[in-house]
């Protein structure tokens, strides 16, 4: 690109693409800071319904429970599974929704149930033409408590009516900085043995002071009371546990995806710069080679000026 005035229109453009990636950089960084504070909120909240589970489990370790309890395990019958698939509403975050739209439709297929959060997926699974639920209509912008107990209770109910068997969600876990990585995990039903891990049970039994479950067990049939029953009161936590890990599931998607984006406008940002030094070496080149043409034009002016004139005086030398 020669022409000086073509190579300073593109200047500028590129310099006014480098203010917005730079701006969008510094948006996604303040929503990043706020999606990090709202998970070290959920945290502890998290941590006491999962504890509360586990004290349940540990002094009631007979009773049954349609969520916990793997009942269809035994049927031969198909399940149906329900798929959460949290996306982002927008684009301009590298590979962060490529990846998960990837990641599920590896797992899907058309008899699933598929429950999509954010606009991106919602369009790529539509086009892709499977079935979405019309009424599953959620922002992955700005997570809330409040739209996961939706999301959650929304769930529930169709696990509990039977409507889906096995619900499982795909979002996007910030390992790093640097890395994240798409999580598919099962969420409904629960499973006791993850609740009753060995080290888990262990460390439990040590800070309410018993030695083993039996001891447990037994005191908590003389003297331990849960109002109005330990199944009800199961089913509160379990409720709310799923409400706070779906949260939470948002919030790290949003915080995952608030992460690519700083990265890809970071990335953008460095290729505007470099794109800037290469045009500024090109529109430096140029005008130099335009100033030296015009001084070689008029210097050849000049000449043919000179050359003029001389002939101007010759004449007037010869003529009598």
């Amino acid at each position: 690109m020669s022409n000086v005035k073509e190579l300073q229109t593109r200047i500028n453009s590129v310099r006014d693409t480098e203010k917005i990636t730079n701006a969008m950089y510094m948006i996604s960084s303040m929503k990043l800071r706020k999606a990090k504070s709202k998970l070290d909120d959920a945290g502890p909240f998290l941590e006491t319904l999962h504890t509360g589970i586990i004290d349940v489990l540990l002094h009631f370790p007979e009773m049954k429970h349609r969520l916990f309890d793997e009942t269809l395990d035994d049927i031969d019958e198909k399940k149906t599974r329900g798929f959460i698939i949290v996306t982002g509403d927008k684009g301009l975050a590298g590979a962060y929704n490529h990846n998960v739209i990837k990641q599920a439709l590896s797992m899907i297929t058309r008899e699933d149930k598929l429950y999509v959060v954010g606009e991106v997926g919602r369009h790529a699974l539509h086009n892709a033409k499977f079935d979405l639920d019309p009424d599953f209509l959620y922002s992955a912008t700005n997570p809330s408590l409040h739209r996961a107990r939706i999301i959650g209770e929304s769930i529930l109910d169709q696990y509990r009516l039977g409507t889906i068997d096995e619900v499982y969600v795909i979002y996007t876990e910030m390992v790093n900085s640097m890395r994240s990585e798409v999580i598919t995990e099962k969420i409904l039903p629960l499973y006791t043995k993850e609740f009753l891990k060995q080290e888990i049970v262990e460390k439990r039994l040590k800070e309410l002071g018993y030695e083993s479950r039996e001891q447990l067990a037994k005191d908590a049939e003389d003297w331990v009371l849960f109002y109005p029953s330990p199944e009800k009161v199961l089913d509160k936590l379990i409720r709310n546990y799923t409400i706070a890990y779906m949260y939470g599931i948002l919030v790290e998607s949003s915080a995952s995806e608030e992460n690519a984006r700083m990265m890809a406008m970071q990335a953008a940002t460095d290729n505007a710069d470099q794109l800037l030094a290469d045009l500024s070496i090109q529109y430096n080149r140029a005008r130099q080679q335009a100033i030296t043409q015009e001084i070689t034009e008029v210097i050849a002016g000049a000449k043919a000026l000179k050359k003029k004139r001389q002939k101007a005086d010759r004449r007037k030398e010869i003529k009598p």
